[in-house]
């Protein structure tokens, strides 16, 4: 596909968790809980109220055709009364202002003079307040990729859903660094450079969360005479190409079938019809059970329907999407009858009963009378958008990078400031005293170039969680070879192996290495010894029950006795019998030696026999 000749426009938003000791607003530490260690839960019933500009906003407008708005919550020994709103916030956590004051100098930008908190509409139910919090800290930033940074928030996270209308506290209130770039980037794989570049300036601080869920990318995406798009929630970068792909995809087809529509002289009417009658005697399970099923007539419609737009995805998903608002179930359209039950005749009945013509597509929905009624209309609403082309919405990712509509692209009526915090004060000796740490890239190249690791492993080291650990253990005296090997390799197989790796503290590992260094135990006990340590073991008791240390008289004797076991073979093969030799003696020691001193007296006791 030509992006540049489709004018291809497209920008991210990335949001960040921190990884600063207190939440945001509170005291409370900034721990993810399992739902089952919760000790308290209770309701929320969320509605929109008015901005200061007297308007609701129109996605939180959107929101309040859902039936039901009563949310749950569930609390724990880690979330206060902030979280539960029934306590005014706290000032806002300084370690985060500090973080997110030093990625803007990371990029380049300018600091606001005060940081004013204001509140950001949201009535899903992933906050009890029904808004967010959310505050600007600086503008205009550039980066090496191309890309300018417009703006970066610090806000706060939303809680998490755990299924359905049931929410988890644990996560509400972790301080949120929100990076917005500008509409720069003319092709997906740019997008996807820009990302990545922005996550290695993040993790380059060395203070943000990682795993998956921490860090999420918001996709804004337009081609000409399309629509800007908003695609929430990309958690996987290898996915972003595939995303901005399919969304190009998405608004060529829905511009073709616009072009194909006014060629037809298609439309659509403001009325629909009461067709339940005509399904009285109906096979179909879900008709069969509906109190109530409603029609429209598209006219000229007939195929495009039915249209895919994007893999897995058609017009009529779309449609659907916006019926689904009002908690029905789905559509059936003629452009895919006779199916699920219903039969051929009964779509001939339908098409008369309706008036329906050979190029018309009939919609119908079936449900609850009010629920049907809302859900019509929506179908009616979201075809006559067809005749734009693409509409301006904000849209969710699915599996493999289709995407689904969510709600309309929210507006400034959303936004009211937050009258519960004080506003906070940047001084231009704060920001002058804020210290940039060196770029993941710099450390990449100072890995491979000072401490002689392969390029390879120096990237992976420089990008690793446990990056922080390693410095530590070179500072520490700890070879650069052994900690890379132990903290990439050793653990990722332990962890394969079903060990709990991530149960082990710096310390211990570290203590282990310390260890292995002054002979205390073998490199090659290393496995062993972690295995013992991740079922509570000290390191040192590790050695001494795993694989106490071995003189080197000890370990002479054993080599002694395997020569004077294989001497003919060694007579044989020569030195060529060291390599076979070196795993027997291997063997016999368990661990307990390093294998470069059982290679020298090897060595040496099989020149002796030769």
């Amino acid at each position: 596909m030509d992006y540049k000749k489709l004018g291809l426009k497209a920008g991210i938003e990335i949001h960040q968790q921190l990884n600063t000791k207190e939440k945001l607003f509170c005291h409370c530490p900034t721990l993810l809980r399992d739902a089952e260690e919760r000790n308290g839960e209770f309701f929320r019933y969320l509605r929109a109220t008015e901005s200061e500009m007297g308007k609701i906003d129109r996605a939180a407008e959107e929101e309040m055709k859902k039936e039901n708005r009563a949310y749950t919550y569930y609390a724990y020994d880690t979330t206060c009364l902030v979280e539960n709103d029934e306590e005014p916030p706290a000032p806002m956590n300084p370690e985060a202002i500090e973080l997110s004051m030093t990625l803007a100098k990371m990029l380049g930008m300018t600091a606001v003079e005060q940081i004013h908190v204001m509140r950001k509409l949201v009535i899903d139910g992933s906050n009890t307040s029904g808004f967010q919090r959310t505050a600007l800290v600086a503008l205009n930033g550039k980066i090496p990729a191309g890309a300018v940074i417009e703006s970066i928030c610090l806000e706060e996270e939303a809680a998490q859903r755990v299924e359905g209308d049931i929410f988890s506290l644990d996560r509400l209130g972790i301080p949120l660094a929100e990076i917005t770039t500008g509409p720069d980037m003319k092709t997906p794989e740019e997008v996807k450079e820009v990302a990545a570049y922005i996550g290695m300036i993040l993790r380059s601080t060395g203070r943000v969360k990682r795993g998956l869920g921490t860090i999420r990318q918001d996709v804004n995406i337009s081609i000409r005479e399309g629509a800007r798009v908003e695609i929430k929630g990309v958690q996987d970068l290898s996915l972003i190409e595939e995303v901005v792909k399919r969304e190009v995809l998405r608004q060529v087809n829905l511009l073709e079938i616009r072009a194909e529509l006014i060629r037809r002289g298609a439309s659509v009417p403001e009325d629909y019809t009461d067709v339940t009658s005509v399904f009285s005697e109906t096979g179909s399970s879900i008709l069969k059970k509906a109190k109530t099923i409603l029609a429209v007539n598209l006219r000229g419609f007939a195929g495009l329907v039915g249209r895919e737009v994007q893999p897995g995805r058609r017009l009529g998903s779309e449609i659907s999407d916006y019926a689904k608002k009002c908690g029905v179930g789905g559509l059936f359209h003629t452009d895919e009858l006779p199916a699920y039950g219903v039969t051929e005749e009964e779509v001939a009945a339908l098409r008369s009963f309706v008036g329906a013509a050979d190029d018309d597509c009939v919609i119908i929905v079936a449900d609850k009378k009010k629920r049907a009624e809302c859900a019509i209309s929506q179908i009616i609403k979201r075809s006559k958008m067809a005749f734009e082309g693409v509409p301006e919405e904000t849209r969710k990712m699915l599996e493999e990078g289709s995407t689904a509509y969510m709600r309309p692209l929210p507006g400034a009526a959303r936004m009211y400031p937050e009258t519960d915090v004080f506003p906070v004060e940047i001084t231009g000796e704060y920001w002058d005293s804020l210290e940039i740490p060196e770029l993941l890239t710099a450390k990449e190249e100072r890995f491979k170039n000072e401490l002689n690791l392969d390029a390879a492993v120096a990237k992976q080291m420089a990008y690793s969680p446990r990056m922080p650990l390693f410095e530590r253990m070179i500072r520490e005296g700890i070879k650069a070879n052994l900690a890379s090997r132990t903290l990439l390799a050793t653990l990722r197989e332990l962890y394969r192996d079903g060990v709990d790796t991530y149960s082990l503290s710096d310390d211990s590992l570290l203590e282990l290495l310390k260890l292995v260094e002054g002979g205390k135990a073998a490199k090659e006990a290393i496995p062993d010894l972690i295995r013992a340590i991740s079922k509570g073991m000290s390191p040192a008791d590790a050695v001494e029950s795993v694989a106490p240390g071995i003189s080197e008289e000890e370990l002479t004797g054993i080599i002694q006795t395997i020569i004077g076991e294989r001497k003919d073979f060694i007579k044989e093969q020569g030195m060529r019998s060291l390599g076979p030799l070196m795993g027997v003696v291997m063997k016999e020691a368990r661990g307990r030696a390093d294998g470069k001193v059982i290679s020298e007296i090897l060595k040496r006791e099989i020149q002796s026999v030769l």
